[in-house]
This record gives C-alpha cells, structure tokens and sequence, in this order.
C-alpha cells in the first residue's frame, strides 16, 4: 500500500497575507498621489482667482483718464473680500516714466493658504 501525499488547490495562508500587503502598499501610494492632487488643484483654483482680481483691476485702471487722481505715482492697497474663505490683498503702484508720456501700472495680488503668494501683472499707459 502507498501513500500519497496530495497537496489540495488553492493559496496557502502565507501567500495571501503577501498578496494583501503588496495590494496595501500599492494602494497607499495611490492615496499619496490623490492628496498631491487636491492640494494642486486647491492652489489651481486660488492662483486662477488672483489672476482674475489682477486682470479685473488692470483693466479698470487702464481705462480711467489719464490724469484721474487714482493714476498718480504712489503705490496704493486694496481691500478685497475672501473669495472660498481666502483672504486675498492687492497693491498697485504707478511709475511715471518718459516726462508724463508713459505709466507703468504693477498690480499685485497677495494671498496665505498655508504659505503665502504672490503673482504681479504690469502694463504700460499712455495718454
């Protein structure tokens, strides 16, 4: 009479708790790769909300004559409301250039979301 030794189907214990490790492994690091992304898109989003105060205000002042008393060279703040709970500032300064032919508008957008930013945007008027 012989014995056999049958080894049944299927995953032994071991090789289950190896599979489960390298799928929990894999999938903290596409949890890592998700926060990246909300923290991109969160600063996308303030970044794009800056850039729409600095244009709005370019414009508004680009439009005004051009020897309106708000376009004499100094350097002038802004009160802005929060925009989504961020707290944002402006600040421009007017340079006169070339005996009173040319201005140099810089307005500047500041903000904190945990660090704090900056974005600038100049343009040049003439009368």
């Amino acid at each position: 009479m012989t014995l056999r030794l049958t080894r049944s189907k299927g995953f032994s214990l071991i090789e289950v708790l190896v599979a489960l490790v390298l799928l929990g492994v894999g999938l903290l690091g596409i949890a890592r790769l998700q926060v990246i992304s909300v923290r991109g898109n969160f600063f996308s989003s303030s970044l794009m909300q800056a850039t729409y105060i600095a244009q709005d205000r370019l414009e508004f002042l680009r439009n005004l004559p051009f020897d309106s008393n708000q376009l004499i060279a100094t350097r002038y703040n802004e009160a802005i409301p929060a925009i989504a709970g961020i707290a944002y500032s402006g600040e421009y300064t007017i340079t006169d250039t070339v005996a009173n032919e040319l201005k140099t508008i810089a307005y500047t957008v500041t903000w904190n979301d945990g660090t704090n930013h900056r974005i600038t945007f100049t343009t040049r008027r003439t009368p």
